[in-house]
């Protein structure tokens, strides 16, 4: 049996298409229940209803052998596992965004609202930038509009909420979008589970 971490809503529901597409029978994903632990009629296949932040941990440890979860959160994770597959759906960017007057401005240290904490230490240490990272769980973009931060290191997907609240983004940092994932003893145990199906799943997303 393949176990499978999963974030559920949206990217479950799209992921149950890829799946189904590739013969697995994956219509259990779409059904309306509070279960956590779901298996295919055939066992095969056993999904875990996750926390998207807890998808690369889940697969890390060797839980789940396989995973689906955005990008933004992997890189944010920094789990110890392999990334098999970009599946190009839930694309959206990670930006830098803030008032327009803060374009190709050179703060002596920029203060920088995120709940992306660890990638963007990563990103402004890489460029040799001293910035005051704030941690924030919701509404970022209230932080530069209440003089909390200079500038907001966040998802950006149609840009509405930024131009309701006269932000723009000011620089586009990372292309998101939901990846699979492999734990990295599992590809070798189960290789034979896992490299069909990954065989199957580039046929869908255009690889």
């Amino acid at each position: 049996m393949l176990n499978v971490a999963l974030a559920k809503g949206r990217l479950a529901d799209s992921c149950a298409d890829i799946f189904i597409k590739c013969g697995i029978r994956a219509e259990i994903l779409k059904e309306d229940t509070r279960k956590l632990v779901l298996e295919t009629p055939d066992k095969k296949f056993r999904f875990f209803f996750v926390k998207p932040t807890d998808v690369p941990t889940y697969v890390e440890y060797g839980i789940a052998d396989i995973g689906v979860a955005g990008k933004d959160t992997l890189l944010e994770a920094g789990a110890d596992l392999y990334e098999m597959l970009d599946l190009r759906f839930e694309k959206c960017r990670l930006c830098i965004a803030g008032f327009p007057s803060m374009r190709g401005v050179d703060k002596p240290r920029l203060r920088v609202a995120t709940k992306y904490v660890n990638t963007a230490k990563q990103l402004f240490f890489s460029r040799g930038e001293d910035v005051e990272i704030i941690p924030l769980h919701g509404s970022i973009e209230l932080a530069p509009l209440t003089g909390l931060s200079d500038v907001i290191f966040d998802i950006v997907q149609s840009g509405g909420t930024l131009k309701a609240n006269g932000l723009v983004v000011l620089e586009d940092v990372f292309d998101i979008s939901a990846r699979l994932v492999a734990n990295k003893v599992s590809l070798k145990t189960k290789a034979a589970e896992i490299l069909p199906l990954l065989a199957e799943m580039k046929k869908y997303v255009g690889e």
